[in-house]
């Protein structure tokens, strides 16, 4: 397969994954499941309660978001896998159709270390709301995902800090590898007293920022079932930016080429930029909305923190090159107002807007992969990233 060209169509048994161009390591593809079809490189926003915060399902599928994410650990604790099961699964409880991929709670291990024991059979943890004392486990994790029906299920994994030392990743890799297996066989036992309503299941590699360890455990993941995607997890959790790319860059050969690639939790924009030129496929994060909720806006030039000042009085769109409704519609002088204001209306417009802006921007790198010439966008992009807003 040669840069920008068609590929052979050739296709996971599980996932229906093709890859419809490359540029470089830059990978276009798309990704056919029942309840829709992802054209990658895509971002997911993340609905961890069941909700992508502020904004309604109607929005989502306006701003072009193909896919969600969920989090299988806080739902599990609140709303409960009772009410999901009672109510028909995540899907028809939040009132989204299309595809949902749900994180398996391994993430929560490592951000809420300070309330939780890990051992070689699961995790002990105190729940954040009211203090009880759970077991969560990858046979458990599977079961949470199966309740809330989610299309694509991450299996139950130890994902360690970026500053971990070598034998603490060692044990984070060990550790991931069994409880892998054991995630797969309450899967597919799940697929086998359901068959129309299961999920895929994706693998998360770990090694942290040795390299070593990232190809063993590649090499053990693959050799241990025939996935239908990769996830690549334990980056950008502390660690310097050069330290993934240089990961990125030497696990890229090692992964499959027929079969979507997830950096988890990676979503800033110029994350997403170097990430697909290193032959990622799938990105997720808070950033969009978080960062829209506190006053600051991803545009072409930069991040843009409305709350300044010297927007008091702006005529301008957000960012003239964006075509979401906060765009079209508002001033940034009149979003200023809303958050020196305390007005709900202005977190819901820049919430939406960074959406937007990631689903653009990675709909623009396909476009460029399909052209052939990605390298040279993303450079050309970036350089205008990275130079920062101009004054109004």
């Amino acid at each position: 397969m040669t840069d920008g060209r068609m590929a052979d169509g050739r296709v996971t048994d599980a996932g229906h994954f093709r890859l419809d161009g490359t540029s470089g390591r830059a990978r276009a593809g798309v990704l056919d499941l029942p309840r829709g079809t992802i054209h990658t490189p895509c971002f997911m926003p993340v609905g961890t309660l069941g909700t992508v915060k502020s904004l309604t399902p109607g929005e989502l599928r306006a701003a072009g978001v193909e896919i969600l994410l969920g989090n299988a650990y806080h739902l599990y604790l609140r709303p409960g896998t009772r009410v999901l099961k009672e109510l028909g699964g995540l899907h028809r409880f939040m009132g989204w159709d299309g595809p949902i991929l749900t994180d398996s709670g391994g993430f929560q291990v490592f951000s809420l270390a300070r309330i939780n024991e890990i051992d070689d059979e699961g995790v002990t943890f105190r729940s954040h709301l009211d203090g009880s004392l759970h077991r969560l486990t990858p046979e458990l994790s599977m079961d949470i995902q199966a309740v809330i029906g989610s299309d694509i299920r991450m299996a139950f994994d130890e994902c360690p800090p970026g500053e971990a030392s070598r034998e603490a990743v060692r044990t984070a890799v060990e550790r991931s590898l069994a409880w892998l297996e054991r995630c797969r066989d309450s899967h597919e036992a799940h697929l086998d007293a359901h068959p129309d309503g299961g999920g895929l299941l994706f693998p998360i590699v770990q090694g942290a920022s040795f390299e070593d360890l990232r190809l063993e455990s590649i090499e053990r993941t693959l050799a241990a079932g025939e996935w239908p995607g990769i996830g690549i997890g334990g980056l950008s959790v502390g660690e310097a930016k050069d330290a993934t790319h240089r990961v990125l860059d030497v696990i890229e050969p090692a992964l499959p080429s027929d079969r979507p690639r997830y950096l988890m939790g990676v979503g800033y924009p110029d994350d997403v930029v170097e990430a697909v030129r290193r032959g990622v496929d799938m990105f997720d994060c808070v950033a969009p909305t978080r960062n829209g909720r506190n006053g600051t806006a991803f545009t072409a030039e930069g991040r843009l923190n409305i709350k300044g000042a010297r927007f008091a009085a702006d005529p301008a769109p957000l960012d003239a090159t964006c075509d979401c409704a906060c765009c079209a519609g508002y001033s940034r002088a009149y979003l200023r107002h809303l958050f020196v204001s305390n007005e709900l209306l202005g977190l819901r417009l820049l919430s939406l807007h960074n959406v937007r802006f990631l689903i653009r921007l990675t709909s623009l790198a396909r476009a460029a992969i399909l052209r052939g010439d990605y390298g040279r966008w993303a450079d050309a992009w970036l350089a205008t990233y990275r130079r920062g807003p101009a004054a109004p």
